[in-house]
């Protein structure tokens, strides 16, 4: 049977699932969209389990839906005899099956693949044209832009400058309350005996899928329960989602977004990440509906709780993806202290005695899922402490976390979580000993380590990791090279430091050192 021809061909990416795109407002059967699985994607690192099933469960709900509508789509699954796995090669078959004399791609949000796309294009013998994908409040250009010249970003200034420009949480020219940022008033510790709401969990049979990615070999991590996933898979879900945060989630989500809890993997955190950066629902539209619940609840919603909440998404997220954009490709191979160190091996198992550790990462392979304070104070923190080298902790949370996607994880991780960049996004570089820990949740009374103890078999090993991390980084933090102001920032850090007799700073020094070299077995 002949193929039937299209004159024009537009690609839609995993992570461009958003129904609203202007694309879908007309049904034209001279378009034909293009879908794809491919172990282009799939293989670029090891990813968690539940993220492959639930992209590509979330994508073919999406082209059935744009099918439903009557527009043309097609979808090549990972099985498909016809299918390369490679993106250039199957957009090459696919046009010149079709007989297509245009091809459309909206800008991809990894540095990678709009590499790859701008090349394909110029080999196409096909007009191209190149769309926005309609879902960021920001261009790729901006946070450059408004940072041109300067050593610092400040995210305080752009989300000042978001707020204005979108009118959201505002009064004229002035922030409503009198205040921009009520963070100070969101950095409390829950009661020991403290149990969230429920989080909203929804039930999908994915054995089908499951079955197909175990068939082709696809190499993942993490574990799921193919036939109960929780997590949302198209627009409707994602709302419903947003309105369960809203309702039941919202009233307490600055209080306790910094808290750690021993099992509770999701606190009072949305867990959109996913459906936004999958762009089933748009950054506006949340921050519209979270505000709307506030303003019809003033007094059961404080200020302080939606003002934390709208600059996690219109301020951090939008100004990430501005400094991706910015620094990229440079970004990806920055190592501002040097590390060469590999991950220890319970990243992957989670079998550490380590509590808030083992909470961490057990949780993150259960569920493809930790929120901010678990993935930058523990997790990360851990990590900058023991030296990894930023390539290795980009590939684990590009991996295991259902929401990571290029743009958002490696400036998170490399720059914010790692100081990699050396104070491009954050301050000061986010280590912690464990009374940070212990200050913001209850692991370490449950602990085999003892978080008052610095030095013996028993010893925290974050205490003395922390003194070690200083120590031999103390060149590198005060050559300049690092963000202006960082070692004001720090700077008590050291003077702690050198009032310590000499005996107490190598016993320190000691016991990070065989801490390091059994990091294993930790």
């Amino acid at each position: 049977m002949p193929t039937e021809k299209a004159h024009r061909v537009r690609l839609i990416l995993g992570d461009q699932l958003n129904a609203l795109h202007p694309w879908f407002k007309d049904v034209d059967r001279e378009v034909l969209f293009v879908m794809m699985e491919m172990r282009q994607e799939t293989d670029h690192v090891a990813h968690h389990i539940q993220k492959v099933l639930c992209f590509f469960a979330a994508m073919r709900r999406f082209a059935k839906a744009l099918e439903a509508r009557g527009h043309r789509v097609l979808y090549l699954t990972l099985e498909d005899p016809r299918n390369t796995q490679e993106l250039a090669s199957n957009l090459e078959w696919i046009i010149v099956a079709h007989g297509a004399q245009h091809f459309a791609y909206q800008l991809p949000d990894a540095y990678r693949l709009d590499q790859q796309l701008k090349a394909i294009g110029k080999a196409l013998r096909a007009e191209v044209t190149v769309s926005d994908s309609h879902h960021f409040l920001t261009t790729r250009k901006e946070v450059g832009e408004l940072f041109r010249g300067k050593k610092q970003y400040l995210m305080e200034r752009f989300y000042r400058h978001m707020r204005e420009r979108t009118g959201i949480l505002m009064k004229g020219d002035e922030p409503i309350g009198g205040k921009w940022n009520y963070d100070q008033e969101n950095r409390q510790r829950p009661p020991k005996v403290h149990v969230p709401p429920a989080p909203l969990f929804f039930d999908h049979d994915l054995r089908d899928i499951h079955a197909m990615i175990r068939e082709q070999g696809v190499r993942t991590i993490g574990t799921v329960d193919p036939q109960h996933v929780i997590w949302p898979l198209d627009r409707a879900e994602s709302l419903a989602l947003l309105d369960h945060f809203c309702e039941h989630l919202l009233p307490s989500f600055g209080r306790y977004q910094d808290a750690i809890l021993p099992g509770q993997w999701a606190m009072y955190h949305a867990r959109i990440s996913f459906s936004l950066n999958a762009k089933m629902i748009s950054p506006m539209e949340v921050c519209e509906r979270a505000v709307a619940v506030w303003q019809a609840d003033p007094k059961g919603i404080s200020l302080a709780q939606i003002e934390g909440f709208v600059r996690q998404v219109i301020g951090w997220r939008e100004y990430i993806r501005g400094l991706y954009w910015d620094r990229m490709p440079a970004m990806a191979d920055m190592n501002f202290f040097g590390h060469e160190a590999e991950l220890p091996a319970w990243y992957w198992t989670g079998e550490t005695d380590m509590a808030c550790l083992r909470d961490a990462v057990g949780g993150s392979l259960k569920h493809a899922y930790a929120h901010h304070i678990q993935r930058l104070m523990v997790t990360g923190n851990f990590a900058l402490l023991a030296g990894a080298h930023p390539d290795a902790v980009d590939a684990w949370y590009l991996g295991i976390y259902i929401d990571a996607i290029e743009w958002v994880e490696l400036p998170n991780t490399r720059g914010m979580s790692q100081f990699a960049d050396g104070g491009i996004v954050g301050t000061k570089p986010y280590v912690s000993s464990g009374s940070y820990l212990n200050k913001m949740g209850h692991h370490c009374g449950s602990c085999r380590y003892d978080v008052k103890k610095r030095t013996g078999p028993d010893a925290c090993p974050f205490n003395a990791l922390y003194w070690h991390f200083f120590a031999r980084n103390r060149e590198r933090l005060e050559s300049g090279d690092a963000r202006p102001g960082t070692m004001q920032r720090i700077g008590m850090v050291y003077r702690t430091w050198e009032k310590m007799d000499g005996g107490t700073r190598h016993a320190l020094l000691d016991q990070a050192e065989r801490n390091l070299a059994k990091v294993d077995r930790l």
